[in-house]
């Protein structure tokens, strides 16, 4: 058994040793605003917070985040209100087909918490997500627009 801390909840979880935190809060959590996209750690569709910080969560094994807290897409919202980056994706009208994004609101959700007030650059650096619709503009615009609220 491993206890595994999401958005602020405690799960006793009996997942074998390396299973995937990815697949642990999809298919044992049921948690599926976290997406699979590559599997490999290259793509940034299973982007979570552990620790505030955005990790790839297709490889890291649930195992090795006991102790820590991550935070999923589903536990950004507080009560009825928007995170600020969510509403700002709204408000640019970032996402096209939806697959990435959850990823790439909580590789901006950590890029903001680090860089209140990113630059372009910063943005280019920081936002490694591929996006397949190549939705790159507004989720620059977006995340200049939750930069500002």
């Amino acid at each position: 058994m491993t206890t595994i801390t999401v958005n602020g909840t405690a799960h006793e979880v009996d997942v074998e040793e390396g299973m995937p935190l990815l697949w642990v809060l999809r298919d044992v959590l049921n948690m599926t605003g976290t997406k699979y996209g590559c599997g490999v750690a290259a793509c940034g569709a299973c982007t979570v917070l552990i620790d505030g910080v955005a990790a790839r969560s297709c490889s890291i094994p649930a195992s090795a985040v006991a102790g820590q807290s991550v935070v999923t897409i589903e536990g950004l919202k507080e009560g009825g209100t928007l995170h600020k980056v969510q509403q700002a994706w709204i408000d640019a009208q970032a996402p096209q087909c939806g697959f990435c994004q959850s990823g790439q609101i909580m590789a901006a959700v950590a890029l903001l918490k680090e860089k209140p007030q990113p630059t372009d650059a910063e943005i280019d650096e920081a936002m490694t997500n591929i996006c397949r619709c190549g939705a790159y503009a507004q989720i620059r615009e977006a995340i200049h627009l939750a930069a500002k609220a």
